[in-house]
C-alpha cells in the first residue's frame, strides 16, 4: 500500500510527534511505501504556551521526512496537495488534535477529495480540545472532519463526540499504541541519583504525575489528597512536567496543605533520554484528570512497566483496568483518591499490578493492530 502521513515529528516535541513518528516506522517495517510530510513551523509565539514546541532530546525519535508544510502560509497548502497528487497514494493519513488545523487541514483534505481518490483517515487525538468543546470548537472539528472518509479514534468518548458531529462518519476505535520504544533510553541519571538530587529519602514510596501540567489534568485533587494519604503512610509526590499554568498556584496550595516538604515539583519538559529515570523512581503513575478523552501518558507508564491510577473520564476507563492494571476513582474526589493510593501499597496490591504491566500487556497496545487497520481500508 502506498501511504502519505502529514503530522509533527521531530524536531517537534509531545506526544502526537512521537505518535506520527512511530506510526510511519511501523508502517514502513510492515512494507508499506510511506512519506511523511511535516511542518517548517506549527504555531505563532503567541499561540502556543509552552516556552518552545522544539523538543531539546539528545536522543530523538527521528524518521526520514520532508518538512514542507506551513499552516500560516496558504502557498506551501497547494505545494503539499500536488506533492501528495503525484505520490499517488492509496491513503493520506492526517494527524487532528487542536482547531487550530481547521484551515490548513479544511484546505488540504478538500483539495485531495476532489483532484484524487486517495483515501482520506483523520487520526482524531481530540475531537475536541480537553479544556474545550464549546460551540465554535464543534463547528471546526465539523469542518475539517466532513473532508475524511474513515477515522480512527482512541476512545469511546471521542467516537461519540466524532458521531454526534457526523453521525453517518466511518469510525474505527482501537487502543492509543504504545510508547515503550521510549523506554530502551537507560537514561544518564540513575533513581537514587534522583533523589538525591532532590532531597527525597532514599526509603520513601514514589507518586509519579508526568507530562504537560493544565487545568483539565486535576492535580490540585491530587495535592488535596496528600494530607489524607499522609496521615496513613509516608510517601513523596514527584510532579514532573512543563506547567501551561501559574505553576505558584500548586505551590502555595501545597504551602496552604502543610506539605510542601512532601512534593517535588520539576517545572521542566522532559528530554526522551532523561524518562526512564523518573519512571523507574516511582511506584505509581497518578493522573488525577478533571477531563480527557485519552492520554499518551497512560501509554508511557505502561511502556516503563508502571500501573496507572486514574479518574473516570473519557476513554481512560477503557484502558487502565481497575484492578488489574492500575485503579480507577472518580473525578475531583480527593478523598476517593487519597483512598486508592492508600490501597495501592496494602496486601500487595502495588505489587500484583506492576506484575501485571510488566508481564501481561502483550499486543494488546501494539503499533501492529493500527498497522492492520490502515492496511485493510479501502482504496481505489
Amino acid at each position: 500500500m502506498r501511504i502519505c502521513v502529514v503530522g509533527p515529528t521531530y524536531p517537534y516535541r509531545g506526544g502526537i510527534a512521537h505518535y506520527t513518528t512511530l506510526l510511519v516506522r511501523h508502517l514502513r517495517e510492515a512494507g508499506h511505501w510511506t512519506r511523511l510530510y511535516s511542518f517548517t513551523r506549527q504555531y505563532p509565539r503567541i499561540l502556543f504556551p509552552g516556552r518552545t514546541d522544539k523538543d531539546p532530546s539528545l536522543a530523538p525519535l527521528q524518521i526520514e521526512c520532508e518538512y514542507l508544510l506551513d499552516p500560516m502560509n496558504p502557498i506551501t497548502w497547494w505545494r503539499l496537495c500536488n506533492r501528495i497528487r503525484a505520490d499517488a497514494p492509496d491513503v493520506i493519513i492526517l494527524q487532528w488534535w487542536v482547531p487550530y488545523w481547521t484551515p490548513c487541514l479544511t484546505a488540504i483534505s478538500r483539495w485531495l477529495k476532489r483532484h484524487t481518490k486517495t483515501h482520506i483517515v483523520y487520526i482524531c487525538h481530540n475531537v475536541v480540545p480537553h479544556d474545550g468543546g464549546g460551540i465554535l470548537d464543534r463547528r471546526l472539528a465539523t469542518a475539517v472532519l466532513r473532508q475524511g472518509d474513515t477515522f480512527i479514534v482512541h476512545s469511546e468518548s471521542d467516537r461519540y463526540q466524532l458521531q454526534a458531529l457526523l453521525p453517518d462518519a466511518h469510525v474505527v476505535k482501537m487502543y492509543h499504541p504504545t510508547y515503550a520504544e521510549l523506554a530502551t533510553s537507560a537514561g544518564s541519571t540513575t533513581p537514587a541519583e534522583l533523589r538525591k538530587h532532590y532531597g527525597i529519602d532514599p526509603e520513601l514510596p514514589i507518586l509519579l504525575f508526568f507530562g504537560f501540567v493544565r487545568p483539565y489534568k486535576g492535580l490540585e485533587y491530587l495535592i488535596q489528597a496528600m494530607p489524607l494519604v499522609l496521615k496513613q503512610r509516608h510517601v513523596h509526590l514527584v510532579v514532573v512536567g512543563e506547567f501551561w499554568t501559574d505553576p505558584d498556584f500548586y505551590v502555595r496550595y501545597a504551602r496552604e496543605f502543610g506539605i510542601e516538604g512532601a512534593i517535588t515539583f520539576i517545572n521542566s519538559y522532559i528530554p526522551n533520554e532523561e524518562i526512564r529515570p523518573y519512571f523507574d523512581l516511582c511506584d505509581v503513575v497518578v493522573l488525577p484528570y478533571v477531563s480527557a478523552t485519552q492520554s499518551g501518558v497512560v501509554q508511557l507508564a505502561f511502556g516503563f512497566g508502571k500501573p496507572v491510577i486514574t479518574t473516570r473520564v473519557g476513554g481512560l476507563h477503557e484502558v487502565v483496568e481497575h484492578g488489574v492494571n492500575g485503579l480507577i476513582v472518580p473525578p475531583q474526589d480527593e478523598v476517593q483518591l487519597a483512598q486508592a493510593i492508600e490501597d495501592f501499597f496494602q496486601d500487595g496490591c502495588g505489587v500484583r499490578l506492576t506484575e501485571f504491566v510488566q508481564h501481561q500487556q502483550g499486543d494488546r497496545f501494539s503499533w501492529a493492530k493500527l498497522v492492520e487497520v490502515i492496511a485493510g481500508l479501502p482504496v481505489g
